[in-house]
């Protein structure tokens, strides 16, 4: 009986995790940080941190968060009017939860983020992303270039590779990603990690973190 028991406990754990399913979105190709060549450009925009964010989702079995990051500062180089380079800040203290209406559990949930146990935002206030390729991409509904940059968070710089829809018109840039997925433990951020810690049975969290860019930036 209590085999049988032990048995219908891990297809319920299974199953939560299976409809769950984790943080939607293409995973972005991850590699070791590129160098960063001096971006030469006719024209640089300044990033409109009001109409700017990153949207984040996050999910473990019973259940996932979602909010937004602002990002504080930033430019993009333009080159006859391609993207050649570009570099913005994102305020990691800016952390805001979106589905939790209880402010008690939202504080909770907002403050474990800022912890040590996450993104260790008294020591690590910000994260980078700079921008070393942009490839036009052609045939792909929705995307209109492959973006690459260097993302620097906590004490780690990678390489990613995500697709974009760019528009460009007026020395005015939006840019908008489909959502995409990053492991968070290549940055340093293990906590509830079930592939690090073996002994978390249902209470892990998903390694991988789904983000989503918004971006603009004008003359």
């Amino acid at each position: 009986m209590k085999q049988v028991f032990k048995s219908l406990s891990f297809i319920v754990i299974i199953g939560l995790a299976a409809s769950c399913g984790g943080p939607q979105g293409e995973k972005a190709q991850t590699g070791d940080a590129q160098e960063v060549s001096v971006a030469t450009g006719d024209v640089s925009l300044k990033v409109d941190v009001a109409a700017s964010n990153v949207e984040w989702t996050g999910a473990k079995p019973t259940g996932q968060h979602n909010g937004t990051i602002s990002i504080s500062d930033g430019s993009v180089m333009l080159s006859n009017g391609v993207v050649v380079g570009g570099k913005f800040t994102i305020d990691m203290n800016s952390i805001v939860n979106s589905d939790l209406t209880s402010e008690e559990d939202n504080a909770k949930l907002v403050g474990h983020l800022k912890s040590p146990d996450f993104f260790d935002v008294a020591k690590y206030p910000t994260a980078v992303f700079e921008i070393t390729g942009a490839d036009a991409v052609n045939g792909t509904p929705g995307v209109t270039h492959n973006i690459t940059g260097n993302l620097t968070m906590k004490d780690v710089t990678k390489s990613i590779t995500f697709p974009a829809m760019v528009k460009i018109e007026d020395n005015k840039l939006t840019a908008e990603t489909p959502a995409f997925v990053i492991d968070r433990t290549q940055w340093n951020v293990q906590y509830g990690s079930k592939t690090l810690f073996d002994n978390l049975k249902d209470k892990f969290i998903n390694d991988e973190i789904s983000l989503k860019i918004n971006l603009t930036a004008e003359m």
